[in-house]
């Protein structure tokens, strides 16, 4: 059976209001009695009193009874003459035999005088009376005897209307609280279903806040797994459909490489500089479908001391002519002390050649391309700059992400192997606006001096 968490709070306290109730019924009943009792002593010491008087009674000495006990007073001399301390001395008194009932505790039966309503108690005086014979009546008024009891008996229903509000306030913080755990519930479902979007923080600071706020940081952890799942599925899907590619279009291009040099071997007086930048250019489309084939590879085939100075001059010269043929100006002045890096050869050349490429084709005619390297600690820092307009803003957030790019023709794998390519070195590579230019910097951990 399913109880849940509203029942498991109230059941306790509703067993404990059923022993508050009884207890307070219980407290109510015998205060009652005990209040009734007292009013009965009290009557019962005013009858002992003028019992024992050795003093005539008068109006002067019912009058002090009365202002003493708060009851009226009625007697009846033995020759039948009044005194009384109400208004008027014609009072109905209850028979005689109404009294052969009352107990030594009790009051005495109800009468009723001028509209008020009383509890009388007949008492015959004996000797040393003056007035033995005489019949004393005491008229206990009711509204005193009520107050008395009423007086007794409030800390009890006090206690039980303070139960009754602790069981009110219980119940509404019971829904409070499972109406916040259903909502906790309600968010959970939503974040198996793929929403991560986090859930408002109460006001409370409880418990329930902190889990509503793990929550959250939960939904941010998966809602960043999934963008990184995602991107791994989609470099994996991109390595499957540019390894296929490449590996066709390699061929062909390594061909017509060979082509041309056999060409230039058994053609020694043949123009050298055009047949030059042809293997240049072959040489760079089959370096860009080598990329292509290594995109998705957990890190590089292998490693040795390169120079970086040598990778740039050689990327550098291999993109002048497609520069000059541009009308782009590209810059580049090699450092005064040798800068080397731990790496493959052939990733680190995709990642420059991706850069300076992406620069060329962003700066346009009659742009500028300016490419530094120095040293910065123990990391080696290169930076391409270019004066082209810079990236648009819907893809500014998501530039190293594959299959994202901003040009008509691009298919957005370039930057997103130089990223693999230097992460998979240790090292990070980023982008900023820069006085109207547009900078990437890598950063690569270099190796020690010599």
């Amino acid at each position: 059976m399913r109880l849940g968490i509203r029942y498991r709070l109230l059941v306790p306290l509703a067993l404990l209001l059923i022993g508050v109730v009884g207890i307070s019924l219980w407290s109510a009943h015998v205060a009652a009695r005990r209040a009734e009792d007292r009013v009965a002593g009290q009557i019962r010491n005013v009858s002992q009193t003028l019992s024992s008087a050795n003093f005539v009674l008068t109006d002067t000495i019912l009058e002090h009874m009365k202002n003493l006990s708060g009851a009226e007073f009625l007697f009846i001399r033995p020759d039948g003459s009044r005194l009384s301390t109400f208004t008027s001395t014609r009072v109905d008194v209850p028979p005689e035999e109404t009294f052969a009932t009352v107990g030594e505790h009790r009051i005495g039966p109800p009468v009723r005088v001028d509209g008020a309503q009383y509890r009388c108690r007949r008492l015959v005086l004996t000797p040393p009376s003056p007035d033995t014979g005489g019949v004393v009546y005491i008229f206990y008024p009711e509204t005193l005897l009520e107050e008395a009891i009423a007086d007794a008996v409030r800390p009890s229903f006090l206690g039980l209307l303070f139960g009754l509000v602790a069981v009110g306030l219980t119940f509404g913080i019971a829904q409070r609280l499972v109406g916040r755990i259903r909502a906790l519930e309600r968010r959970t479902r939503q974040i198996a279903s793929g929403d991560f979007s986090p859930m408002p923080l109460p006001r409370a600071d409880d418990e329930l806040r902190d889990l509503i706020a793990s929550v959250n940081e939960m939904a941010d952890r998966l809602a960043r797994l999934q963008q990184a799942v995602q991107k791994t599925e989609r470099l994996r899907l991109a390595a499957q459909l540019a390894g296929g590619l490449a590996h066709q279009l390699r061929n062909g291009v390594t061909g017509a490489r060979l082509a041309v040099q056999v060409y230039l071997t058994e053609h020694p007086n043949g123009d050298p500089e055009a047949l030059g930048v042809t293997l240049r250019q072959l040489a760079l489309m089959e370096s860009n479908l080598r990329r292509f084939i290594d995109l998705g590879r957990p890190g590089p085939a292998t490693r040795e001391t390169l120079s970086l100075t040598g990778v740039l001059n050689e990327v550098v010269e291999l993109l002048r002519p497609r520069c000059r043929h541009a009308g782009t100006e590209l810059r580049w002045e090699p450092p005064k002390e040798a800068i080397s890096i731990d790496a493959d050869a052939g990733q680190m050349t995709d990642l420059f050649v991706n850069l300076l490429g992406n620069a060329v084709e962003a700066a346009g005619p009659g742009g500028e391309i300016t490419v530094s390297l120095v040293r910065d600690g123990a990391s080696a820092v290169v930076e391409v700059s270019d004066t082209g307009p810079g990236p648009t803003p819907e893809v500014a957030g998501r530039l190293f992400e594959p299959f994202v790019t901003g040009k008509p023709e691009g298919i957005g794998l370039g930057l997103a192997v130089a990223r693999h390519a230097a992460e998979a070195h240790a090292g990070r590579i980023d982008w900023r606006r820069e006085d109207r230019r547009t900078v990437f910097r890598v950063e690569l951990p270099a190796a020690p001096s010599s």
